[in-house]
């Protein structure tokens, strides 16, 4: 490919960040008292802070369709869950060539935003890998119902896995699971539990973390104090060695002033894979390093290297 999409929205955990920070830095803290009732902001308004859904603010109503980007072939889905919401998802139909293989990726974006802002890059991974590809929407995003938290995500992407299952126009496909951020620690708990299927060919890690409560210590130190209270977890350190059936890419901004580097250095020493593979992008940010230049190679290269080849 001669170039890469443009970024998408740099919009991401930082606007957690800077919520949160507004608390820390109210003067109130200098009472032990009044920090205690800080802390109790940050405790019950965490789900808003990790979960912007409303950024940028016409998040919610304004999704962009991928005809936006010079795609025809594409499916606007809705997706009943077991729960009873029903998720946003775009299907991006593969071209019929000579070069066509049996292979979906299921992406999972980070925490704003939503499916229609990464719209290029699903384009470009599909350009990439001659595959289809799903983008799903979390409940709560987008034109998807419901409201976000640890559990309802880990159901959408469940939900999204077994929509690839059943479609027929999905037979025998190859399933590789991309993550940004946060999408990364869903993308995790995703593999893990569905690694024995023998459908998921390889998990694509971008920038995400070894879980909320470190990375909230590390984002805003004076709240490493209370990180304990943080019931969003998304303890990635824990789940992510017990993938062990699956390749991994681990593809690492080192200019992240979001997620630090060490976080994704740290989940890929913790990673039992017997095939793992981790990339720098020296330049990547937290929401550019996919427009890097090498993004989509290391991709094309762990996939015929790492998942098609070791399918033969």
């Amino acid at each position: 490919m001669s170039e890469s999409p443009p970024p998408p929205p740099a919009w991401s955990i930082s606007n957690m960040a800077n919520g949160a920070v507004q608390f820390l830095r109210l003067p109130v803290l200098a009472s032990s008292g009044l920090a205690v009732v800080a802390s109790g902001l940050l405790y019950f308004k965490q789900n808003e802070l990790i979960y912007p859904r409303n950024v940028p603010a016409d998040a919610r109503t304004n999704v962009p369709s991928p005809r936006m980007f010079g795609i025809t072939d594409f499916e606007d889905l809705q997706i009943p869950t077991p729960d009873g919401e029903s998720l946003n998802a775009i299907f991006l139909r593969q071209s019929k060539t000579r070069q066509s293989r049996n292979l979906t990726v299921l992406m999972f974006h980070g925490n704003a935003g939503n499916i229609g802002h990464r719209v290029p890059i699903g384009k470009a991974l599909q350009e990439t890998l001659h595959c289809n590809v799903i983008l799903l929407e979390y409940r709560g995003y987008g034109m998807s119902t419901g409201t976000p938290d640890e559990v309802g995500l880990k159901i959408d992407a469940q939900t999204a896995l077994d929509y690839i299952r059943q479609r027929p126009e999905f037979k025998d496909t190859t399933i590789i699971v991309h993550g940004q951020s946060l999408g990364g620690a869903v993308a995790i708990n995703l593999v893990a539990t569905n690694q024995d299927s023998g459908d998921i060919g390889g998990l694509i890690l971008e920038n995400t973390f070894m879980c909320i409560r470190k990375l909230i210590a590390t984002v805003l130190p004076p709240a490493r104090y209370v990180a304990r209270l943080c019931h969003q977890t998304w303890a990635s350190e824990d789940v992510l060695p017990k993938i062990t059936k699956v390749p991994i890419l681990f593809l690492s901004g080192l200019k992240d002033e979001i997620v630090p580097p060490p976080h994704m250095t740290g989940l890929f020493s913790l990673c039992k894979s017997p095939s793992k593979v981790f990339r720098t992008l020296p330049n990547g940010s937290h929401n550019d390093t996919v427009a890097e230049p090498g993004y989509f190679d290391h991709i094309h290269s762990f996939v015929t290297e790492e998942v098609l080849a070791d399918s033969k």
